[in-house]
């Protein structure tokens, strides 16, 4: 085995460990419990779950998707979220096409992982709750506000400083005009079409994907959701006047924005700007 393939397995392997501790966090998010304390717990019965319980992914299928104390099943956000954790992880290292191992480069690996692992959790929570949690927006903006002053402190030699200064706020300009229009939608349709913590969500993608990508990730956001949105009312389980939480649209634009962003660009580029 190549030692890539077990660089991969390995962040496969702790994405799913992540996805674990992301699953506890929706959870008490909206039960208003500390996720940095106290045990892991069944959340049918309250029993308290021992090691074997708590391996992701093997755990549900051992158990047959019950809890071994009350045999209520389990929901399958659980193996879900573990797997799509794990491979998030591994595309994300994947996409830095990492040839070497420092400390700037990790800090970058870790950096992406962290707002993964944030984007994981407000597409399940809303899609469970309606509602995008103030308290993982916040620091995700926060992380990736600082990360982008840390990147423009790096630059050498100093001279270059002001050029890379006006590529470096790119992000941030990304960021205020994907929120702005975000913004025009919400007062427009008197929160009706979206909310608040779209507008807050879209920030976060402007930061953290930058221009052009922030583009890709919006059309395709607005592209799926519209697909979905048509199928759920064909299929009776929406109508026009139900509610449809669009953040999962927007986190699955995100993802696919950065993983293929450029080539979907260069693609639209070759397509309908030919030299």
């Amino acid at each position: 085995m190549s030692f890539d393939v077990l660089i991969y397995l390995y962040i496969f392997c702790l994405g799913t460990i992540f996805g674990s501790f992301l699953n506890c966090v929706i959870y008490r998010l909206h039960s208003e419990e500390s996720f940095l304390k106290g045990r892991s717990f069944c959340p049918n019965c309250q029993h308290i779950l021992s090691w074997q319980d708590l391996i992701p992914v093997f755990s549900f299928l051992a158990l047959k998707g019950k809890c071994r104390y009350c045999h209520k099943p389990i929901s399958l956000q659980y193996p879900l979220v573990e797997l799509a954790t794990g491979l998030l992880f591994v595309f994300t290292t994947y996409n830095l096409q990492l040839t070497t191992y420092n400390l700037k480069i990790l800090l970058n690996l870790g950096y992406q992982l962290l707002v993964v692992s944030c984007l994981v959790i407000v597409f399940v929570y809303d899609l469970k709750h309606y509602i995008i949690p103030d308290k993982v927006i916040y620091p995700a903006i926060a992380l990736a506000f600082l990360y982008q002053l840390y990147q423009i402190t790096q630059v050498r030699p100093m001279y270059i400083l002001p050029m890379y200064i006006l590529t470096g706020v790119r992000p941030v300009y990304a960021a205020l005009g994907a929120a702005a229009f975000f913004l025009i939608l919400v007062v427009i349709s008197h929160e009706k079409w979206l909310g608040w913590g779209d507008v807050k969500l879209a920030f976060l993608m402007g930061l953290f994907l930058g221009w052009p990508k922030i583009l890709v990730a919006l059309f395709l956001a607005f592209f799926i959701g519209a697909i979905v949105g048509v199928a759920l009312i064909i299929l009776a389980k929406k109508n026009l006047k139900s509610e449809i939480p669009f953040a999962p649209f927007l986190v699955t634009g995100t993802f696919l924005a950065m993983f293929f962003g450029e080539l979907l660009i260069e693609w639209y580029t070759n397509l309908f700007l030919p030299l």
